[in-house]
Formats: structure tokens, sequence, C-alpha cells
């Protein structure tokens, strides 16, 4: 199917050939019908509507209507209406539309309509007013340098498409919402991501980034991985474009909440001294020098974004963003529209409240219950990591439970104290990449500031108390660097200290703090084209078996097995009890792949808690045992796909240094109701309702319930009967 672009331009090519049209207005219905193309997918739709009539500046070629606009159960149009989204002066493609754009006619217009796009098919450019009320030029988009070019690509209309389409789409996507009211996060989060992916387009027409080297050496190094083949490079690429822009919206935010009330204009060339994270400081002001900048063409794509928060509604926006939604409508709903296929592949999905909640609040009544911590979670000792922290959910749910249980204890001003010394230094999380980890920092701060624990900044040094979340890979860094890794270290102190100091925190938290609670929902998939330099032995110890039928497949392999196993040695080998809670891939729990997994777990902690979320299309097709539709729970309004595979939380628990007679309980969980469930689950007052298992050695241990024909062991092996 063609894209409304190779539409266009194919229409385009066909009128010239014919010969017969005038060089003018016989290619308006081409441009009009883009317009509407566009317009459709709009909500409310804009209609693009040709030839309007002299309202008192002229008669402008087109005008763009909103849907509310078209009278409906009326016998007459409302007379005198201008057309809200502006109005469209179209000139012939030899004709220079800057010139246009400065004539007297768009002058006439303007003041009448106040948007006019001025285009002459190959340029466009939208004239707007600037923040004192005069007439500039607020964006613009050039397909082709010349006439001559211009029909020369219009030749072969699928690859222009190809090369051109995508970002001649989003530019007239915000030409027409330009004048649209601006105040709900995910509108703003849009806007966002189409200059994003602008900005990559452009990095992508610059293949060699020599700017960028030392900062992408850098980042290697810092991280323990390398960004390899093309999809190493576009990953490499949406992390810098990223990190751009959420470091000009998180200064924005940050220079809202010093003064809600101002009325003085943001300026992104300034964002670096509103980042208060060294780490999110040097990083940002690294990519947005103007010598990395201009070559890259991205001051151009800044200045609009500066433009798009200029028009932000901030009361009615902050009123949204504020109440601890910053991910639900803004983080998710940026990447899905930057980049949806790195989100998939990055496992970037929203982890539901419901989800959240459950998991930390069984991990807290585990403490209290199993380890006999009065206070769980707010006790001072209790360390809690999550070591996939993304944008901060698990964190930000720790440190609300923290805050109930201070505010219990009737504590008053000391509460605040307490809370934002458990956010300092004892409530940890590691992120991997850069745009989540500012996002993390971000929403961290304003619910602080929310609960009376605001970070305060030090006037005279300029730093401020940071949280104790870091940017690393979690699964390196527990050992001592060799010789090469001390090398590339001093190298990073060199060139990037902000980089070595952070990466210095997170390796003290790893190597110095007994963690004591680690949970959250790490990633599934590896990521294409980056490569880590992992720690080998990190699931070596699931390879082996003592009494279990030894591993086979290929299971071992996932991400998600690697972050179990960095929990399991960590808590076992490092602070000697604790506790463990992951969401993940349930495949561990029966599958042939993780026997040594399943059998190491039974050995080193004292009590289990599976809790089967199910939702697999593959083994159920996503249907109960009775029929009935059986969502993943991660399958919400604003991602109503979910996720394919099944999932389970797994709750594990070590008291004492040598556990006997471990106790594995696992519960099902079915249906469309899986989520509100869970949160039922945690009012009763009774023990929920598990069932003990007692998995089989000759199958593998399974952590789930499995039935079997009472001589079902005795049967013959396929090896036994098929002999090679």
């Amino acid at each position: 199917m063609k894209s409304p672009a190779e539409t266009y331009f194919a229409a385009l090519a066909e009128i010239r050939a014919t010969g017969g049209g005038v060089q003018e207005t016989s290619y308006y219905p081409a441009l009009i019908n883009l317009l509407n193309a566009v317009g459709q997918a709009l909500k409310p739709r804009v209609l693009a509507v040709s030839q309007l009539r002299n309202t008192g500046a002229g008669s402008p070629d087109a005008g763009l209507f909103v849907a509310n606009q078209l009278a409906k159960g009326l016998l007459e149009p409302l007379p005198g209406q201008l057309p809200e989204r502006g109005v469209v002066e179209i000139k012939r493609v030899a004709e220079d539309s800057w010139l246009t754009a400065d004539g007297a006619q768009v002058g006439k217009y303007w003041e009448k309509y106040r948007r006019v796009l001025v285009t002459n098919y190959r340029d466009f450019l939208l004239v707007g007013e600037d923040r004192a009320g005069r007439p500039a030029v607020l964006e613009t988009l050039r397909l082709a340098a010349s006439a001559a070019e211009f029909w020369s690509r219009l030749a072969q209309p699928h690859a222009f498409a190809q090369a051109r389409g995508e970002r001649l789409l989003e530019y007239l996507t915000r030409v027409l919402l330009s004048a649209a009211p601006l105040n709900n996060p995910r509108d703003v989060a849009w806007f966002l991501a189409s200059y994003a992916r602008d900005a990559r387009a452009r990095l992508v027409e610059k293949p060699d980034l020599p700017a960028l080297a030392a900062l992408r050496a850098a980042l290697e190094n810092a991280l323990g991985l390398h960004f390899e083949t093309e999809d190493g490079e576009h990953f490499f690429r949406s992390t810098l474009i990223q990190t751009l822009f959420y470091g000009v919206f998180s200064a924005w935010v940050l220079w809202h909440q010093d003064q809600p009330e101002r009325r003085d204009a943001f300026n992104w060339k300034l964002a670096s001294w509103t980042l208060r994270v060294p780490m999110i400081h040097a990083l940002f002001e690294q990519l947005s020098q103007p010598s990395r900048l201009l070559p890259l063409g991205l001051t151009e794509v800044l200045d609009r974004v500066n433009g798009v928060l200029d028009r932000v509604d901030r009361p009615a926006f902050f009123s949204q963003f504020a109440a601890g939604n910053a991910v639900q409508y803004f983080y998710e709903p940026f990447l899905q529209a930057f980049d949806p296929e790195l989100r998939k592949q990055l496992g970037v999905w929203y982890t539901p409240p419901e989800i959240v909640r459950y998991m930390v609040a069984r991990v807290d009544a585990v403490l209290r219950e199993e380890l006999d911590i009065a206070d769980g979670l707010a006790d001072p000792q209790v360390f809690v990591l999550d070591p996939c922290c993304g944008t901060g959910a698990y964190l930000t749910e720790v440190l609300r439970h923290i805050k109930v249980r201070l505010d219990e204890q009737g504590l008053g001003g000391l509460a605040g104290a307490r809370l934002k010394q458990a956010a300092l230094a004892r409530v940890f999380g590691f992120e991997l990449l850069p745009a989540p980890y500012v996002v993390a920092h971000l929403q961290l701060g304003l619910l602080l500031h929310e609960w009376g624990a605001t970070l305060y900044r030090d006037e005279a040094t300029g730093q401020t108390e940071r949280l104790g979340v870091y940017l690393t890979n979690a699964l390196t860094g527990w050992q001592p660097p060799d010789d090469d890794g001390k090398q590339r270290l001093t190298q990073l102190g060199l060139n990037f200290p902000e980089l070595r100091a952070e990466h210095d925190a997170a390796r003290a938290v790893k190597r110095e703090r007994r963690i004591l609670v680690i949970l959250g929902n790490p990633p599934y998939n590896g990521f294409a084209g980056v490569a880590m330099d992992e720690e080998q032995e990190l699931t070596r110890a699931y390879r082996q078996t003592r009494r279990a039928p030894p591993p086979q497949g290929q299971g071992l392999n996932d991400l998600y097995v690697r972050f179990y196993r960095m929990a399991e040695r960590h808590i076992v080998e490092h602070s000697g009890r604790g506790v463990i809670c992951f969401i993940s891939n349930y495949s561990w729990l029966d599958g042939l792949s993780f026997t040594g997994m399943r059998e190491r777990y039974l050995e080193k902690f004292d009590r289990i808690w599976v809790d089967c979320l199910n939702g697999d299309k593959y083994k159920t097709g996503k249907l109960t045992p009775e029929g009935w539709p059986d969502p993943s729970v991660f399958s919400t309004d604003f991602n109503p796909e979910g996720i394919q595979v099944g999932t389970a939380i797994a709750l594990l628990v070590r008291r004492t240094p040598s556990p006997q007679n471990p106790l594995l309980h696992f519960r099902h969980w079915w249906g469309k109701r899986k989520r509100e469930e869970l949160s039922e689950a945690l009012q009763q007052a009774s023990e929920l309702p598990y069932q003990v298992l007692q998995p089989p050695l000759e199958l593998g241990l399974p952590f789930v319930p499995m039935q079997v024909q009472a001589h079902y062991l005795a049967w013959p092996l396929l090896p036994e009967l098929l002999p090679t």
C-alpha cells in the first residue's frame, strides 16, 4: 500500500507527464489530497479546503479546518468561519518559497489567519508568530534544492518517498497541529518524538560522526558494551537522540518547577545549567556543544522543540505529569512514537501499577514475616536494588511504601528526612539506557518534592543531593576489573570524569553494600547490535546439575536468566540472606533448559512463591483452561497488545546459610481481571491460597503442578527406542 507521500509524488509526476497542466493550480489536488490524508489521522480531523472565499485579506489557495467547524444537521453552513489551523499559499515549483513568505500577500494572510503554510510543492514554510506576537517562520522543510532536482526525483516516486516521505508526513502533521491547544503530556510526547525522528534522520544522513567518536568510546567503556553492526549503530544514534531530547525536556520540567508562575521564556541552550545530576549534566553538555550540533544539523530541530515547549499550557500539563504519571503519559508514548521497533527490542513495556504494587507489598510482607524485620522496607538497614530500573516504577513504589510506614510512626518532620535518606543512600536503581535513566531521576525527584523531601542544591558549589540511581550495566562490575579494564577506566576518567564518577559510585554499591532486596522486571531479550562484556560465569552455575537431569536447549541464553543469576549470587554469596522478586518470562518454571537453575534455587532458598500469570500466546493461545480470553498482564489501554510470552512473578527468600526442607508455593492467575485480582489479594486478611509443590526430580524439578500416569517414569526414553 502506497504511503500518502508516495501518492503525492506520483500524482505530481503524472500531472506533469500529461503536458496539459498549468504550472500552479493543476497540481492543487495532489497537495490537497496529501493534506487531507495527514489530517484524516488526527483528532480532531483536519480538512483542507481549496480556493477559500475572500473574507477581507484576499483568497487563500486553501484553508485548514477542524472537524468541529463542520456544520452538522444544519441546512446552511455556519457563515464567516475562519480555518482554525490556518491557510495555505501555493506557488509554482520554480518559485522561491522563502521570497513568497516575505511577500505582501502572505503578510495580509498572516494578519487575518495568524498561520500560513507557504509551499511550492517542494519547499514548505510555516509562518506563525513569535512570543512577542510578530510574524516568524516557525518551521521549514526542503524536499529538493531546485525545481530540476525535484522533477528528477519524482521520476521514481517510491524511492523518493522512501528517502523523504516520512519527514514530509511528520512535518505536515506538526503543521496541522501547530495551532492546536497543547496541554496533554501524550501530545507533548508526540511532538518531541516527531522532532526526535527528524533529528535521527539527520544523523543517518551523516554516517561518519567524528564529533561523537569520543563520546561513543566513553559510553562503551563506562557501560561495558560495544555498539556493533548496523543494529548497534541504530541503537547508538537512538540513544544519543533520546538523551539530547530528554535532557531538554528534563531541564524544562525543572525550569518550571523552580518558578511555576514564571513568564520568561525557556531556552534549551541553557539547559545544562538546570540539569542537576552531574552525569546527566555532563552527557547533555557533551551532546549539545555547538561544535557537535552544528555539523549534525540539530540546532534547528532543538529550536523547534523549544517552540513546542513554549506553547504548552503548563498548569494543565503538570496537573497530569506531576501526579506520578511521567512514564505512562510521557516516556512510553514518546518511545512508541519515536522508535517502536527499538522499544519492542529493549522490552520497554509500561509495567502496570497493580503488578508493581503487588510485588513491593509482597516483598515488604516477607521481610517482616520471614526475616523478622518489623519495619520491612522502612527499616534503615534494608538496602534495595532494582537492577533494571527503567524509569523508576519499582523505586517509586518502594519509597511510597516507606513513606506510608514513616507516616504511621508519627515522625512528623523527621519522616521527610528519613524518606530522603532512603532515596539517597539505600534504595538503588541501575539502568543501562540514558533516556529512562533521565526520566527516573526526574520522576523520583518530583515525587520527593511533592512528599516534602526535596533534593537541595548547594548554590555555592552547584551540587545537588543525588538519588541512588546510576547509569551502569547491572551485569558487570561486581568483581574487580582486570588490567585492561583498569586502563580503560583511567582513560574514561581523563576524558569524561563525570562518567567515571558515575561508574565508580555504581561499583561501590555493587561491591560494598549488602543488598537485602533485589526486585524488578528484567529485560527478556538482549539488545541487537550491542555486545556486553558480561562475566562468563553468570549462567555457568545453571548449566550443571548434581541430581536433576542436565539442561537441554538454549533457554539459559535469555537475558532475564542472567539477571536472576546476578541477584541470586549477591543474595547468597555476599549478603547471606535476603529477597529476590522478579516478574519475567515464565519459561524457566518448567523448561528443560532450566533444570540446574531450579535445582540451585531449591538448595539456596528457604521459601519460593510463584504467581503464574499465564497469558501465553504459544502454550495456551492466550486462553484460560475454560476457553475464555487470557491476555497478558502487560495488556493495558495504552498497550493493548501486551507481550506474547507468558509471565510469572517469583519471590525467593533466603533466611539461613544452609536452607533445609525448602517450601515451594504455586498459584495460577487466569483471565482478564488478573491485575485487579492481584490488588484484591493484598487486602485479604488470610494467607494467599498457594499450592505447595513437591517437584519430582525425574522430571527436572518443575516449579509448576504436573500430573503424569503412575507408570510414566518407567516408560523407555526415545533415545533408548531409537538409538543413533
